[in-house]
């Protein structure tokens, strides 16, 4: 057909003249005649390849092979970040001239090392008052402790006085009673005339004197009492005084106390070991007070020995992040890499918010690392493989050859040539491998790929996988 194809597109083309027509017509008939008897032979051979075909390809072919068995790893790999254990601004609380930086940016630093010194003599001055209105206030206690004393004393030689005013008017009433009587008796024997008048007139006088003596030895008593109990309330007072002294030696001492605290300010030291990782001042610089508008920190003080990774896990998995908080050897293992590491470091999770950030809907997760020998740089950005979940020897399928019917989970096996719908549960699944938990086991031949048009009894060819 293809070598007869030019002659006819040449008649077709060039019209026969009229001196060859006869000719050429028998020709063209000619041509004519094979073209069906080749297009005719063609298609019953077509046929004939058709049917071949059909008769061979009759099965279904399946690639076959039994599960694996083996230990499967789920991991999640996040960008991290380091900070340094712990990070302190240096700034001041007092606002006053740098006389002195003991320390420059790099340096290592111990708890409580100089720093920094200030220069504000303002304070050294309130210092100054302070310690004196002290030392005073401690004068004024010393001075009311022996006023208590005196008071004390007085009221003893007062008490003193009342027991010899007492003796008076015992004294004293005995006279009375002895001139009443002798003057009772004079006065009788005056009346009959045995003594004369002059002396009945001098016994009643005696006892006039006698009664008079009582009176003021009564009196005198009294006055002594009253003393006392003066006295006494002098005592009280004296010791009110002390209190009242001793409370003002405590404000003294309050005030002087808060002015040495100011004036520890003015030596900022190291809050704990670490290194200066920033400074910003020199000697002679005046520096405004923490909390102001234009306060800078001064220094920067960071623990290196010690940092902390930190690593945002997306929600899909953050569920699997266990954390070992107090327990070091507990916790999801954690493979850290950076291009400048010679090989990984191995740790684990150290502790987790426990609740997604609701922004970035993210876990924070903390990795805690001793870094003695400074592999790790603050600030530096790393990459983070946790091992979020470990099935030890289970049996695992790939992913495409699990089919879903419906609400049942099957895969197909072949028993002698035909094929076999088997329901399983699956596990864990890692990449395009899934834990199958019960359904199969590792001897079961199952078809790896494309079974989802497999129907139950029907026969297939199999095709070993190697």
């Amino acid at each position: 057909m293809t070598l007869l194809a030019p002659i006819l597109r040449n008649r077709i083309m060039h019209p026969f003249k009229p001196s060859q027509q006869p000719r050429q017509i028998a020709l063209t008939a000619t041509c004519l005649g094979l073209l069906v008897v080749l297009n005719t032979s063609g298609c019953q051979h077509q046929e004939e390849n058709k049917v071949s075909s059909t008769s061979v390809s009759s099965h279904d072919r399946v690639t076959v092979g039994k599960p694996s068995k083996k230990t499967l790893k789920l991991y999640t790999e996040q960008p991290a970040r380091v900070q340094a254990f712990e990070e302190a601004p240096i700034v001041s609380k007092l606002a006053g001239y740098i006389q002195e930086v003991s320390v420059d940016i790099g340096d290592k630093v111990k708890k409580d090392q100089l720093l920094v010194r200030l220069h504000a003599p303002e304070y050294q001055d309130q210092h100054k008052q302070k310690l004196g209105l002290v030392t005073q206030a401690e004068a004024l206690v010393k001075q009311a402790e022996a006023a208590v004393v005196a008071a004390e004393a007085a009221a003893t030689s007062i008490k003193a006085t009342i027991a010899e005013a007492e003796a008076g008017i015992a004294k004293a009433q005995a006279e009375y009673t002895r001139w009443e009587s002798e003057s009772q008796r004079i006065q009788q024997l005056a009346a009959t005339g045995t003594v004369t008048n002059k002396l009945s007139e001098e016994t009643l006088s005696q006892y006039q004197g006698a009664k008079a003596n009582k009176d003021e030895a009564v009196a005198m008593l009294a006055s002594v009492k009253a003393k006392a109990a003066e006295a006494d309330a002098n005592v009280l007072k004296a010791q009110s005084d002390i209190d009242v002294a001793k409370a003002k030696l405590n404000v003294a001492q309050s005030e002087l106390a808060q002015a040495q605290t100011m004036l520890n300010y003015m030596e900022i030291k190291s809050p704990f070991d670490g290194v200066v990782t920033s400074r910003s001042i020199d000697a002679g610089h005046f520096v405004q007070p923490a909390g102001s508008s234009s306060a800078q920190p001064l220094l920067t003080i960071a623990n290196v020995e010690k940092v902390r990774v930190f690593v945002n896990v997306p929600e899909s998995e953050a569920g699997w992040i266990d954390a070992g908080f107090s327990d070091p050897n507990l916790g999801d293992a954690v493979q850290l890499n950076s291009p400048t590491f010679t090989k990984p470091i191995e740790t684990r999770v150290t502790r987790t918010s426990r609740q997604l950030n609701p922004q970035s809907r993210t876990l924070s997760v903390e990795i805690d690392l001793e870094n003695q020998e400074s592999r790790l740089l603050p600030g530096a950005f790393i990459t983070a493989k946790i091992l979020l979940e470990q099935r030890q020897d289970v049996i695992v399928i790939p992913i495409a050859a699990v089919v879903k019917n419906g609400e049942q989970t099957i895969c197909c096996s072949v028993v002698d040539g035909k094929i076999e719908h088997r329901p399983i549960r699956l596990g864990l699944r890692v990449g395009d491998e899934v834990e199958v938990s019960e359904g199969i086991t590792e001897n079961d031949r199952i078809v790896l790929a494309r079974a989802n048009s497999l129907q139950p009894g029907q026969t297939v060819d199999v095709i070993e996988k190697q």
